[in-house]
C-alpha cells in the first residue's frame, strides 16, 4: 500500500506537533505548515530524522492565496492529498462578552473559522477530483458547550462544528469524508494561557472525571484514527477526546 499523503496546518506546537509525529510513525508522507518558518523548518528536520518524508510550506490560513499554494504544493510534491488535518487555531482574547470588540472577534474567527473554510475549500478541490480523501477539523470540547470568559473562542468552535457537518453532507458519497476531533482540556501552552497559569490548569485537571489533563499524543492518536484508520463509515461526526469533560 502506498504511504498516505497527509497535510497538517498549525502543527508547530501542542496537539499539531504531536499529530505530525503520530502520522510519521504511521508511515505517512507529510506536508506541514504554519506561520513561523524557523520553527517549521526545525520540526521538518526532526520529523525527517525519524525517517519520514516531509515538506514544510509557510502558510497563514487567513489568506486564500497562501492556502491555495499550500495545497498545490502538496499535490506538486506527492501527486495527491489523502488526508488533511485543519489544526491551525488561536484562543484569541479571553474575557467577558462585555469586553469583546469587532477586532477581538475578527482575530479569532479569521483563523479558526475562515481559515478552516478556506482550507476545506482547496482540500476538497483536490480530493473530489481524486474521488477519495479525509478531512479532520480540530474542534474543541467548548464547541459542544459554553465556556464563561471564552465567548468568542467558544463561538468559533461551534461554527467549526457546523462547517464540518455541512461540508460532510455536501460530499457524502463522493469518496471524501469530513469529520472533526474535539479535544477537552489537554496539557498544552494554549491551555496554560486559557487557564491563566499552572494553578488554573491544575484546577481544571482536578475537575475532570479522571482528575488529569489529556496529553497531546492521546488526541493525536484519535486524529490518526479518524483520518486514515478504520473509520470509513464515520461522516460528519465530531469525536470527543476529553476525558469525560462533556459527559
Amino acid at each position: 500500500m502506498t504511504a498516505p499523503v497527509v497535510l497538517i496546518t498549525g502543527e508547530l506546537a501542542g496537539i499539531g506537533r504531536a499529530t505530525a509525529f503520530a502520522f510519521a510513525k504511521a508511515g505517512a508522507r507529510l506536508v506541514i505548515s504554519g506561520r513561523r518558518e524557523p520553527e517549521g523548518l526545525a520540526l521538518t528536520h526532526e520529523l525527517q530524522n525519524t525517517g519520514a518524508e516531509v515538506e514544510f510550506v509557510r502558510t497563514d490560513v487567513r489568506h486564500e492565496n497562501e492556502v491555495r499554494q499550500l495545497v498545490d504544493s502538496a499535490v506538486s510534491r506527492f501527486g495527491r492529498v489523502d488526508a488533511a488535518i485543519n489544526n491551525a487555531g488561536v484562543d484569541g482574547i479571553l474575557g467577558p462578552v462585555v469586553d469583546q470588540t469587532a477586532e477581538t472577534y475578527a482575530a479569532t474567527f479569521d483563523t479558526n473559522v475562515l481559515g478552516t473554510l478556506l482550507c476545506m475549500k482547496h482540500e476538497l478541490r483536490v480530493m473530489l477530483a481524486q474521488g477519495s480523501g479525509s478531512i479532520v477539523n480540530l474542534s474543541s470540547a467548548v464547541g459542544k458547550k459554553g465556556a464563561a470568559g471564552a465567548s468568542v473562542y467558544t463561538a468559533s468552535k461551534h461554527a467549526m462544528e457546523g462547517l464540518t457537518k455541512a461540508a460532510a453532507l455536501e460530499v457524502a458519497g463522493s469518496g471524501v469524508r469530513v469529520n472533526a476531533v474535539a479535544p477537552g482540556p489537554t496539557d498544552t501552552d494554549m491551555l496554560t494561557r486559557f487557564a491563566g497559569g499552572d494553578a488554573g490548569k491544575n484546577g481544571m485537571a482536578q475537575a475532570l472525571p479522571g482528575q488529569r489533563l489529556g496529553r497531546p499524543e492521546e488526541v493525536a492518536e484519535a486524529i490518526v484514527f479518524v483520518a486514515i484508520g478504520k473509520s470509513s463509515f464515520m461522516v460528519g461526526h465530531s469525536l470527543s477526546v476529553d476525558g469525560g469533560y462533556t459527559a
